[in-house]
């Protein structure tokens, strides 16, 4: 990745000739005020379906985005080839900084390693951060009845019945597929993924008995937890969640070091102008860390993560690592 003294550098000389060309954009914070930015409409392209989580969480944000811009903010649902179309018309976008990827982990960390032979562009040289937006964990779910009560139980039970106890995933390269890898490679145990085109047929069919558990993010599992229609086992993230304190992470059952998260995070295609995509970093960033934005978020089990445009790239490269390696030990294609 570009060095801090490039990147300072190459935001320097755009600063520089966008000034002396007389759009005053970014010669002072005076003439920023004066200037009317953004000046038009912001696309946020999102390589999920309609109702899925990132889709949810875009539309909180591109509300509050809009209105303080004074600008429409428009969501797009770009699905296929576990988000890599979304993410290619991303980095082939106009590069006026107009248009976002509200990633999720599967086309910039996973698919690298996972389907190298359908990646069209480079997450590493077509894309940039612009900054990281949410984390997530996921929930083991089961329903009431079921003979496991907690992540100990269950994996006692896997011990006995090899690849017989199924758990749903939102499609393959997804975080629900890898982190019950993550599982079968630190319990010992072969946990069987059934893929699915997404999360709410997954959730489906686990609410139906057709697969024994499901990992779920807690936007879609909430409401079935509330009515105790599912029971959550574990939580797959570092630390518990404010939204639901009494159920314990995967590491503090007996796997420390064992954590797994969605993120989502904004990423822009790389011929975008640094300085154009450190400025929208500001923006962002003032918008997640709005005490209305943090209240919303939190009540769906979500933690913002507004953060510099270097933290995400660091978090991106150490993400793509530890997974690339999880598929590479679990021999995952």
């Amino acid at each position: 990745g570009d060095n801090m003294k490039t990147i300072l550098k190459r935001g320097l000389s755009f600063a520089l000739a966008v000034s002396a060309v007389g759009y005053g954009l970014l010669a002072t914070n005076n003439a920023v005020a004066q200037s009317k930015w953004p000046d038009k409409t912001v696309r946020m392209i999102v390589p999920a379906p309609p109702g899925s989580a990132p889709d949810g969480q875009i539309r909180l944000l591109s509300q509050k985005l809009s209105e303080m811009w004074g600008q429409p903010v428009v969501v797009e649902n770009i699905v296929g080839a576990g988000g890599l179309i979304g993410a290619d018309r991303v980095a082939k976008s106009a590069p006026d900084g107009y248009t976002f990827l509200y990633n999720t982990i599967g086309p910039i960390a996973v698919a690298p390693s996972l389907m190298p032979s359908k990646m069209s562009f480079s997450p590493e040289k077509d894309l940039m951060p612009v900054s990281l937006a949410t984390k997530t964990p996921n929930w083991i779910t089961v329903l009431p009845n079921y003979p496991a009560k907690n992540i100990q139980e269950l994996i006692a039970l896997a011990k006995k019945n090899p690849g017989k106890i199924t758990y749903g995933t939102a499609g393959p390269g997804t975080t629900q597929h890898l982190t019950g890898e993550l599982l079968n490679l630190m319990a010992g145990i072969q946990l069987n993924g059934i893929p699915y085109k997404g999360g709410a047929p997954a959730l489906q069919d686990l609410l139906g008995g057709r697969v024994a558990s499901y990992y779920s993010t807690l936007s879609t599992a909430l409401p079935h937890i509330e009515t105790g229609k599912l029971v959550p086992l574990a939580s797959t993230g570092a630390q518990r969640i404010k939204a639901l304190p009494n159920v314990p992470t995967i590491a503090e059952s007996g796997y420390p070091g064992f954590s797994a998260t969605n993120w989502y995070a904004f990423v822009a295609s790389s011929k975008v102008p640094k300085a154009m995509l450190d400025r929208w970093n500001t923006e962002l960033v003032k918008v997640l860390k709005s005490p209305d934005v943090v209240e919303a978020l939190n009540s769906h089990g979500l933690t913002p993560q507004p953060g510099s445009r270097e933290d995400l790239a660091r978090y991106m490269e150490k993400e793509t690592a530890t997974w690339g390696r999880i598929i590479r030990e679990r021999k995952i294609t």
